[in-house]
C-alpha cells in the first residue's frame, strides 16, 4: 500500500548513473517534487511514461516542479534509457530496493521476480509532505498524468 498523504517522504540520494548521486532529499520540503517509480527500464508500459513526461515537459516544468523516476534497474541502465529516451529528468537507480521499500513500492512477487520496483507516483508539496500518492499493483497500469498534474497544480 503506498505511503499516506499527509505524512512526510522520506528523504534520499541515488545514483543517476555510476558515480553521480543525486540528493533528492534536497528539493524535499523546498520545492513540488514528483517522484515516479517504475519496475524496469526498456519495458514498454514505463517507456510510454516517461516518454509522456518528456513529451509534454514544458506543461511540467510550467506547475514548478522537480521530477525524478526511480526503478531498481542498475545505475548503467537507468543512465542508458535516460540518454537512450533524452528523458529531461534524472532516472535514479534504487538498485539496493532500499528507497523503494521506504516508500513501500516494492512487488513481493512479480512473474516470479522479487523485489521489483511496482509502478507507484508521489507528489511531494514544498512542505515536504506527501500531497498525491498511488501505486498499481498490475504493472501494466499506466500512471494518471492528469491526476498527478491537478496534484502539483493544487499541493503547498
Amino acid at each position: 500500500m503506498a505511503l499516506s498523504t499527509g505524512t512526510i517522504a522520506p528523504t534520499f540520494k541515488l545514483p543517476a548513473k555510476p558515480g553521480e548521486e543525486v540528493d533528492v532529499g534536497a528539493s524535499l520540503g523546498q520545492e513540488k517534487v514528483v517522484i515516479l517509480f517504475f519496475p524496469l527500464a526498456f519495458s514498454s508500459v514505463c517507456t510510454e511514461e516517461m516518454c509522456h513526461f518528456r513529451d509534454n515537459w514544458d506543461a511540467w516544468k510550467s506547475l514548478g516542479c522537480k521530477v525524478f523516476g526511480v526503478s531498481i534497474d542498475s545505475p548503467f541502465v537507468t543512465d542508458k534509457f535516460r540518454a537512450e529516451l533524452n528523458i529531461p529528468f534524472p532516472i535514479l537507480s534504487d538498485f539496493n530496493k532500499t528507497v523503494s521499500a521506504s516508500y513501500d513500492a516494492l512487488h513481493a512477487d512479480l512473474m516470479g521476480l522479487k523485489g521489483v520496483t511496482k509502478r507507484a507516483a508521489y507528489v511531494v508539496g514544498s512542505d515536504g509532505k506527501i500531497a498525491y500518492a498511488w501505486e498499481a499493483e498490475i504493472p501494466k497500469t499506466q500512471v494518471d498524468f492528469d491526476a498527478i498534474k491537478a496534484a502539483v497544480a493544487a499541493a503547498k
